[in-house]
């Protein structure tokens, strides 16, 4: 072969075979732009359907609108029961492409925070804003995802992709025991080339940010104990210092000894007495005592946030120590419940959003740059980013998540549905 023979053929490797073509963006900004009003309709058809997590006939019935979506796309279509701990199940949708490309993984969730008892439940649009349960977070995700892929199949990019689809049906309230419920999400991850979530994009002074990094969500119980007896013998030998300052010390000792970068510890719930108690839901604390009776027992609760998992334990660690100073009488047990692990930052997760941005370039959309991973919640993408690169917040663009008027930018639909098929389509091109 000749030399310039070779040149040619090693340019023609160094372009980017995975890259969108001029004519498959076009077919999917035209396809984004007329399915606009059905994907309107379909939002406010799985909104208007509750799927509290607890509401497991709801969550299945939204498991039902997705697999109508997903089937005529070609996509295989399982429900995975998850009635051993107490939840609905997952929708998991593959499709089977060429076996080349990258296998991507696509996350979601079918259930809301807001159970049938919540007064939030009407569907309206005011303006381009639609408001209604659940409609960022995530039944808004799910639409991008519905309209990426049909403009990725309008486009002819969809029949050689390998992707998988997981949305699963207690994203807001993890089934315990939270591997056991994140077994299907955990194995995909393992099975895929990338992650990629659709929860809401996060957007902050008009600037679209890309989530290479999540804060994980650990919930924590820390009872203390103390000999009870009349209040004139506090801080003596025989009685010490009771639950309550045992309490205090230990809280106090978190407030100023534990501070670090991307780290929180709250209190949520707390209760202190003769006796002091608390139900089986974490949610409610009793106590109940005189004011010249010492404190025989105390109880709190509340969340630990970090960025890493080496964090996470330096933490748990930096807890426990403090914990076992005891007071003079006293006695604490710290109890750790176990939520959904953090989305580290990573060189993958970075490579991920590069490739983003240069999608963004080719549509002449503005780069993104990282989001701050201290403002934003932990999600199910915790789960898989110990083992592929992920990108997470690909989803719609809203606010108010989690409460009463939650709502949606209809605008950002279209705009996330095109950025999302042009990058799905340049990832499933790329080599494993």
């Amino acid at each position: 072969m000749k030399r310039p023979a070779l040149a040619a053929l090693a340019m023609l490797f160094a372009t980017p075979a995975a890259a969108q073509t001029a004519p498959q963006v076009a077919t999917m900004r035209q396809t984004v732009a007329a399915e606009t009003a059905r994907h309107e309709a379909l939002l406010q058809k799985l909104v208007e359907q509750n799927s509290g997590t607890l509401n497991l006939p709801g969550v299945k019935a939204v498991g039902d609108m997705m697999r109508a979506e997903f089937e005529p796309l070609g996509f295989k279509v399982d429900w995975v029961d998850q009635s051993a701990v107490e939840r609905a199940g997952h929708l998991v949708a593959t499709h089977k492409g060429n076996g080349r490309g990258k296998r991507i993984l696509m996350i979601g969730h079918l259930d809301t925070v807001f159970e049938p008892t919540s007064p939030f439940q009407t569907y309206k649009v005011e303006g381009r804003r639609a408001v209604g349960p659940g409609v960022g977070d995530d039944k808004g995700g799910m639409v991008v995802i519905v309209a990426a892929l049909r403009a990725m199949q309008a486009a002819g990019t969809l029949k050689d992709a390998d992707i998988t689809v997981v949305l699963t049906g207690d994203e807001e309230r993890t089934g315990r025991p939270a591997i056991q419920a994140r077994e299907a999400l955990i194995a995909a991850g393992k099975a895929s080339d990338v992650a990629l979530e659709y929860e809401g994009l996060a957007v902050e002074g008009g600037t679209e940010y890309g989530t290479v990094a999540r804060r994980s969500s650990t919930s924590w119980e820390l009872r203390t104990s103390g000999k009870t007896g009349h209040s004139s013998g506090v801080f003596g030998k025989a009685l010490g210092y009771g639950a309550i300052y045992e309490m205090a010390r230990i809280l106090d000792g978190f407030r100023r000894e534990l501070p670090e970068p991307n780290l929180t510890y709250n209190v949520g719930v707390l209760a202190g007495g003769t006796p002091a108690a608390i139900d089986a839901a974490g949610v409610t604390a009793t106590g109940s005592g005189k004011t010249n009776i010492v404190a025989e027992a105390a109880i709190a609760r509340g969340d630990l946030r970090t960025l890493t998992p080496q964090q996470d334990k330096s933490v748990r660690a930096k807890m426990a120590t403090i914990v076992a100073a005891h007071l003079p009488q006293t006695g604490a047990t710290l109890t750790f419940f176990d939520g959904m692990p953090p989305m580290a930052p990573s060189a993958g997760n970075r490579a991920l959003l590069a490739t983003l941005n240069t999608v963004n370039r080719d549509l002449k959309l503005p780069e993104m740059p990282e989001y701050d991973p201290a403002k934003r919640g932990a999600a199910d993408s915790g789960w898989v980013a110990a083992d592929v690169p992920t990108l997470a917040g690909l989803g719609a663009v809203g606010g108010a998540a989690h409460a009463e008027g939650e709502w949606l930018d209809l605008d950002s639909l279209p705009r996330q549905a095109l950025r999302n098929a042009a990058f799905l389509t340049r990832l499933a091109g790329e080599k494993r």
